[in-house]
Protein backbone atom coordinates (compact mmCIF):
# COMPACT_ATOMS: atom_id res chain seq x y z
CA UNK A 1 0.00 0.00 0.00
CA UNK A 2 1.38 3.39 -0.97
CA UNK A 3 1.15 6.43 1.31
CA UNK A 4 -1.27 7.96 -1.20
CA UNK A 5 -3.52 4.89 -1.04
CA UNK A 6 -3.27 4.90 2.76
CA UNK A 7 -4.30 8.55 2.92
CA UNK A 8 -7.25 7.96 0.61
CA UNK A 9 -8.42 5.08 2.81
CA UNK A 10 -7.88 7.12 5.99
CA UNK A 11 -9.89 9.99 4.51
CA UNK A 12 -12.82 7.65 3.88
CA UNK A 13 -12.74 6.56 7.52
CA UNK A 14 -12.54 10.16 8.73
CA UNK A 15 -15.49 11.22 6.58
CA UNK A 16 -17.82 8.55 7.96
CA UNK A 17 -18.78 10.75 10.92
CA UNK A 18 -17.55 13.94 12.58
CA UNK A 19 -16.22 12.01 15.58
CA UNK A 20 -14.08 8.88 15.85
CA UNK A 21 -14.48 7.39 19.33
CA UNK A 22 -11.13 6.74 21.01
CA UNK A 23 -11.69 3.65 23.12
CA UNK A 24 -9.70 2.21 26.02
CA UNK A 25 -11.42 -1.09 26.82
CA UNK A 26 -10.35 -3.54 29.52
CA UNK A 27 -12.95 -6.25 28.98
CA UNK A 28 -13.36 -7.94 25.61
CA UNK A 29 -16.66 -9.51 26.67
CA UNK A 30 -18.43 -6.14 26.39
CA UNK A 31 -16.64 -5.00 23.22
CA UNK A 32 -19.32 -6.01 20.74
CA UNK A 33 -22.09 -4.38 22.78
CA UNK A 34 -20.08 -1.16 23.07
CA UNK A 35 -19.44 -1.11 19.34
CA UNK A 36 -23.12 -1.74 18.62
CA UNK A 37 -24.10 1.18 20.86
CA UNK A 38 -21.72 3.58 19.10
CA UNK A 39 -22.66 2.42 15.61
CA UNK A 40 -26.35 2.74 16.51
CA UNK A 41 -25.70 6.34 17.51
CA UNK A 42 -24.13 7.13 14.15
CA UNK A 43 -20.41 6.69 14.84
CA UNK A 44 -19.23 3.73 12.73
CA UNK A 45 -15.46 4.36 12.77
CA UNK A 46 -13.99 3.11 16.05
CA UNK A 47 -10.41 3.46 17.32
CA UNK A 48 -9.42 0.85 19.90
CA UNK A 49 -6.21 1.93 21.61
CA UNK A 50 -3.58 -0.71 22.29
CA UNK A 51 -3.27 0.43 25.89
CA UNK A 52 -4.81 -2.58 27.63
CA UNK A 53 -3.97 -6.31 27.61
CA UNK A 54 -7.43 -6.96 26.15
CA UNK A 55 -7.09 -4.54 23.23
CA UNK A 56 -6.44 -7.08 20.47
CA UNK A 57 -9.33 -9.26 21.65
CA UNK A 58 -11.50 -6.14 21.78
CA UNK A 59 -10.64 -5.41 18.15
CA UNK A 60 -11.52 -9.01 17.19
CA UNK A 61 -14.93 -8.69 18.85
CA UNK A 62 -15.72 -5.25 17.46
CA UNK A 63 -14.72 -6.34 13.96
CA UNK A 64 -17.75 -8.67 13.95
CA UNK A 65 -20.26 -5.85 14.47
CA UNK A 66 -22.21 -4.96 11.30
CA UNK A 67 -21.76 -1.38 10.18
CA UNK A 68 -18.64 -0.80 12.23
CA UNK A 69 -15.15 -0.03 10.94
CA UNK A 70 -12.55 -0.85 13.58
CA UNK A 71 -9.04 0.53 13.78
CA UNK A 72 -6.15 0.18 16.19
CA UNK A 73 -4.78 3.20 17.99
CA UNK A 74 -1.47 3.77 19.74
CA UNK A 75 0.49 1.86 17.10
CA UNK A 76 4.15 2.25 18.10
CA UNK A 77 6.05 -0.67 16.55
CA UNK A 78 5.96 -2.93 13.47
CA UNK A 79 4.79 -5.75 15.77
CA UNK A 80 1.84 -3.60 16.86
CA UNK A 81 0.91 -3.20 13.19
CA UNK A 82 1.09 -6.93 12.50
CA UNK A 83 -0.92 -7.81 15.60
CA UNK A 84 -3.58 -5.19 14.87
CA UNK A 85 -3.99 -6.36 11.28
CA UNK A 86 -4.24 -10.00 12.41
CA UNK A 87 -6.91 -9.03 14.97
CA UNK A 88 -9.09 -7.49 12.26
CA UNK A 89 -8.20 -3.80 12.36
CA UNK A 90 -8.84 -2.10 9.02
CA UNK A 91 -6.97 1.11 9.82
CA UNK A 92 -4.34 2.30 12.26
CA UNK A 93 -3.65 5.44 14.27
CA UNK A 94 -0.34 6.49 15.81
CA UNK A 95 0.58 9.32 18.21
CA UNK A 96 3.57 10.18 16.03
CA UNK A 97 5.36 8.65 13.06
CA UNK A 98 8.66 6.85 12.47
CA UNK A 99 10.02 5.40 9.26
CA UNK A 100 9.85 1.87 10.71
CA UNK A 101 6.20 2.29 11.63
CA UNK A 102 5.28 3.78 8.25
CA UNK A 103 7.19 1.01 6.45
CA UNK A 104 5.33 -1.64 8.47
CA UNK A 105 1.89 -0.16 7.76
CA UNK A 106 2.64 0.08 4.05
CA UNK A 107 4.00 -3.50 3.97
CA UNK A 108 0.95 -4.84 5.81
CA UNK A 109 -1.56 -2.84 3.76
CA UNK A 110 -2.89 -1.11 6.89
CA UNK A 111 -4.00 2.48 6.21
CA UNK A 112 -2.45 4.73 8.84
CA UNK A 113 -3.47 8.04 10.36
CA UNK A 114 0.01 9.15 11.45
CA UNK A 115 0.43 11.66 14.24
CA UNK A 116 1.98 15.10 13.75
CA UNK A 117 2.28 17.94 16.26
CA UNK A 118 4.32 20.52 14.34
CA UNK A 119 4.57 22.01 10.87
CA UNK A 120 7.86 20.17 10.34
CA UNK A 121 6.31 16.81 11.23
CA UNK A 122 3.35 17.50 8.97
CA UNK A 123 5.73 18.45 6.15
CA UNK A 124 7.82 15.30 6.59
CA UNK A 125 4.72 13.13 6.35
CA UNK A 126 3.46 15.12 3.37
CA UNK A 127 6.83 14.66 1.67
CA UNK A 128 6.35 10.90 1.99
CA UNK A 129 2.83 11.12 0.60
CA UNK A 130 0.61 11.25 3.70
CA UNK A 131 -2.01 13.94 3.14
CA UNK A 132 -4.30 12.83 6.00
CA UNK A 133 -2.79 13.03 9.48
CA UNK A 134 -3.65 13.06 13.16
CA UNK A 135 -2.97 16.32 15.03
CA UNK A 136 -1.89 15.16 18.48
CA UNK A 137 -2.04 16.13 21.27
CA UNK A 138 -4.41 18.76 19.95
CA UNK A 139 -5.26 20.89 22.97
CA UNK A 140 -1.77 20.73 24.45
CA UNK A 141 -0.36 21.94 21.14
CA UNK A 142 -2.49 25.08 21.01
CA UNK A 143 -5.86 23.68 20.01
CA UNK A 144 -7.90 24.84 17.05
CA UNK A 145 -5.98 28.13 16.61
CA UNK A 146 -2.71 26.21 16.22
CA UNK A 147 -4.25 23.76 13.75
CA UNK A 148 -5.68 26.64 11.74
CA UNK A 149 -2.25 28.30 11.67
CA UNK A 150 -0.55 25.10 10.47
CA UNK A 151 -3.19 24.74 7.77
CA UNK A 152 -2.52 28.14 6.23
CA UNK A 153 0.88 27.26 4.67
CA UNK A 154 0.16 23.51 4.35
CA UNK A 155 -3.39 23.32 2.93
CA UNK A 156 -2.66 19.98 1.25
CA UNK A 157 -2.86 18.18 4.60
CA UNK A 158 -6.15 17.34 6.32
CA UNK A 159 -6.27 16.37 9.97
CA UNK A 160 -8.10 14.45 12.66
CA UNK A 161 -7.26 16.32 15.87
CA UNK A 162 -7.20 14.17 19.00
CA UNK A 163 -6.17 14.78 22.59
CA UNK A 164 -8.26 16.99 24.82
CA UNK A 165 -11.08 17.22 22.29
CA UNK A 166 -14.54 17.25 23.86
CA UNK A 167 -18.12 18.06 23.04
CA UNK A 168 -17.39 21.60 24.23
CA UNK A 169 -14.58 22.34 21.77
CA UNK A 170 -15.18 19.85 18.94
CA UNK A 171 -16.96 22.42 16.79
CA UNK A 172 -13.92 24.73 16.99
CA UNK A 173 -11.93 22.07 15.17
CA UNK A 174 -14.67 20.84 12.84
CA UNK A 175 -15.21 24.37 11.56
CA UNK A 176 -11.64 24.44 10.17
CA UNK A 177 -11.11 23.72 6.49
CA UNK A 178 -8.23 21.35 7.25
CA UNK A 179 -10.17 19.18 9.71
CA UNK A 180 -12.00 16.07 8.48
CA UNK A 181 -13.16 14.81 11.88
CA UNK A 182 -12.08 14.74 15.50
CA UNK A 183 -11.14 11.89 17.79
CA UNK A 184 -12.48 11.79 21.33
CA UNK A 185 -13.13 9.54 24.28
CA UNK A 186 -16.07 11.48 25.71
CA UNK A 187 -18.63 9.42 23.76
CA UNK A 188 -17.72 6.30 25.75
CA UNK A 189 -16.83 7.44 29.28
CA UNK A 190 -15.49 4.78 31.62
CA UNK A 191 -18.37 5.05 34.08
CA UNK A 192 -20.98 4.34 31.42
CA UNK A 193 -18.91 1.53 29.90
CA UNK A 194 -18.41 -0.07 33.31
CA UNK A 195 -22.15 0.23 33.97
CA UNK A 196 -22.86 -1.19 30.50
CA UNK A 197 -25.30 1.67 29.95
CA UNK A 198 -25.46 1.22 26.21
CA UNK A 199 -28.50 3.46 25.77
CA UNK A 200 -26.65 6.39 27.33
CA UNK A 201 -23.61 5.75 25.11
CA UNK A 202 -25.83 5.59 22.03
CA UNK A 203 -27.31 8.96 23.06
CA UNK A 204 -23.81 10.48 23.43
CA UNK A 205 -22.85 9.04 20.04
CA UNK A 206 -25.93 10.54 18.40
CA UNK A 207 -25.11 13.93 19.91
CA UNK A 208 -21.58 13.67 18.54
CA UNK A 209 -22.75 12.47 15.14
CA UNK A 210 -24.87 15.64 14.81
CA UNK A 211 -21.83 17.91 15.19
CA UNK A 212 -20.62 19.89 12.21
Amino acid sequence: MTPQEASAAAAKVCLMAPVVPVLVVDDASIAAALAQALVAGGLPALEVTLRTPAALDVIKEMATVPGGVVGAGTLLTPKDVENAKAAGATFGVSPGATDRLLDACEANDLPLLPGAATATEAMCLLERGYTVQKFFPAEANGGAPALKAIGAPIPQVKFCPTGGVSLKNAHDYLSLSNTLCVGGSWVAPKDLVDAQDWAAITALAAEAAALS
